[in-house]
This record gives C-alpha cells, structure tokens and sequence, in this order.
C-alpha cells in the first residue's frame, strides 16, 4: 500500500495494518521528510490517547493528518509503532 499526498508518497509498505477502515503504515515505511509534530491529541475509548503529526509536501501543508498511538490501550497494542492518514491522504494499492 502506498499513502500519497500532493502527488508524493509518503509511506509504502506491504505489510499495513487496517483498523475501523484505515491502513496503519509502520513506522519504518514512513518518509518522515515531510513530517513534523503537531500539538493537536485526541482520545479513542479503546485505542487510547492519539498524536498528530503535519504534512508539508511541495510547500503545501496539511496540518494534523497523521496520527499515531504512542502507548495504545491492550485492545489495540498491535497498532504500536504505526501511523494512519486522513485528511485528503490517498491509500492506494501497490
């Protein structure tokens, strides 16, 4: 699967993650040159507390549309150490 933002991949990987309908990529498939930390956190009654991250591609920017859990709750561990896209973030297949 690849996520693709302004016309650039921004994570690839054959071995995703689907959950409520999005794929988690691993962190080790993300091109984190088009990522920075965001302030914004959100709460899922059964994942736990979520953290944002921005895009910035071509000098466009797309603020809080990858979220992570850091520390998800028992129900959702094996989402550990990957990150989701929304917010206009194209999932296509390989």
């Amino acid at each position: 699967m690849k996520a693709i933002w302004n016309n650039e991949i921004i994570a690839e990987s054959s071995d995703t993650l689907v959950i409520e309908g999005n794929h988690y990529f691993p962190q080790n498939s993300v091109n984190y040159d088009y990522f920075s930390s965001s302030e914004r956190t959100s709460e899922c009654p059964w994942k736990g507390s979520a953290n944002y991250y921005n895009l910035e591609v071509a000098g466009e920017k797309n603020p809080n549309a990858a979220w992570y859990y850091p520390n998800p709750k028992n129900a959702a561990k094996e989402i550990t150490g990957y990150i989701a896209f929304w917010k206009g973030v194209q999932i296509v297949k390989n």
